[in-house]
């Protein structure tokens, strides 16, 4: 995750560049069911509206999450399928309260209602997270439902009403891009606290639906967008939040972006960055599954490292006699291509490994989504790619 706001603050106010923290153990994104009453077109767990054999029972959980305190994790985001289908969902979230853990929901919001809004809030969970995929009937076109935009929009007011920290999280692609103006400012019009932008992953079903993938130019537009925006609001003193998902390069091109803006903080901007060090999968971002078994991320159902039932998820994370985990956790990863030449590698660390995966059969290789050039990172140009113009030569254009 790249916290976009925060970065707008440093280059407002920057402040000393001090040791790197490291989180003492893990973010764990735990999908506790499978079921979803929904069917989005990117749903990386291919969820379905019906029950999924062998997920852990409540004891099991509570096994897990006595590990996974033990261990250091800070956080857990309780995820799906969609989690509010889970009868024991308010006992685990208040457990994880309980136990000091940050706990975040993340749900499509459709079953958020004014009947169990009293409980939800009653947890207090420090963020709840609800997925819209543009407005209107382009969300409900991407949840395969109608009515679900007005459903979700009713769960983000009825959880700002009640004074709980409320986002929403948009997965753009070449079908939905267009609209992101229109959620930044449906952000200010409902004083929505965060705005979660996440890039299209080639896992699940967006790996299915990886054709849909945005233009890299569009790709571009749209961190202009949320880079101006949430610019204008840390100018304005404004706690909102804006962070993007699944494409380490926005911090590099974020160093652009403030290079042309302020060119005297562009050092200090990019010793931050480069603290930050960008990609963290199998390293400070797990995932657990509704069968318990550990993923290097939520983008890696198909590599299972172990299982929860047979092996603390505590043995399982620091295992690296798994290739795929000891490459992860290496410092600096041993990757290819233009990743490999990249004058900004230590600040992306290389970016996604599940898409280089998914379209070259190799983890290490360059990341294919990459939205800047090769004279932008340095590197010899190489194979023919798609034409990227070049940050400060381009004119703005607008995604249709």
């Amino acid at each position: 995750m790249f916290r976009v706001s925060q970065y707008m603050r440093e280059l407002l106010a920057p402040t000393p560049l001090g040791p790197k923290k490291e989180p003492p153990g893990p973010v764990v994104i735990w999908n506790l069911i499978r079921r979803c009453n929904l069917a989005c077109k990117h749903c990386y767990a291919i969820s379905a509206d019906h029950d999924f054999a062998g997920e852990l029972s409540t004891a099991e959980i509570y096994t897990v999450m006595d590990d996974l305190k033990s261990f250091g994790v800070p956080v857990l985001i309780l995820s799906g399928g969609e989690p509010l289908l889970r009868p024991d969902i308010f006992d685990i979230s208040r457990r994880a309260k309980e136990m000091g853990f940050y706990t975040g929901l993340s749900s499509n919001g459709t079953l958020i209602t004014e009947e169990n809004i009293g409980a939800i809030t009653d947890i207090g969970y420090d963020y709840v997270g609800i997925s819209l995929d543009g407005i209107g009937s382009t969300h409900d076109y991407f949840r395969r439902k109608e009515g679900a935009f007005e459903q979700s929009i009713r769960a983000v007011r009825l959880c700002r009403d009640a004074g709980i920290k409320v986002g929403i999280r948009f997965t753009m692609t070449r079908d939905n891009a267009a609209q992101l103006p229109q959620l930044l400012d449906l952000m200010e019009d409902e004083r929505i606290d965060k705005f979660y932008f996440s890039h299209l992953n080639y896992a699940g079903r967006g790996n299915r639906n990886r054709a849909d993938d945005a233009f890299l130019d569009t790709t571009r537009w749209a961190m202009d967008q949320l880079f101006q925006r949430a610019f204008e609001y840390a100018k304005a003193g404004s706690t909102k939040e804006f962070v993007t998902g699944n494409n380490d390069a926005d911090g590099v091109y974020l160093l652009l972006w403030a290079a042309e803006r302020f060119p005297e903080l562009q050092e200090h901007l990019r010793a931050k960055l480069v603290q930050w060090g960008g990609n963290s999968t199998g390293v400070n971002v797990a995932n657990i599954d509704n069968l318990g078994e550990v993923h290097p991320d939520t983008m890696w159902w198909d590599y299972n490292l172990g299982n929860v039932r047979e092996r603390p998820f505590s043995d399982i994370w620091m295992d690296t006699s798994d290739p795929l985990m000891a490459g992860l956790k290496q410092r600096p990863r041993q990757v290819k291509g233009r990743c490999a030449e990249c004058r900004y590698f230590d600040i992306c660390g290389g970016n996604t490994r599940v898409r280089a995966l998914q379209l070259t059969g190799d983890p290490w290789d360059e990341d294919p989504a990459c939205y800047l050039n090769d004279e932008e990172i340095g590197v010899t140009p190489g194979k023919e790619r798609l034409a990227v113009t070049p940050y400060s030569r381009r004119k703005q254009r607008h995604a249709s």
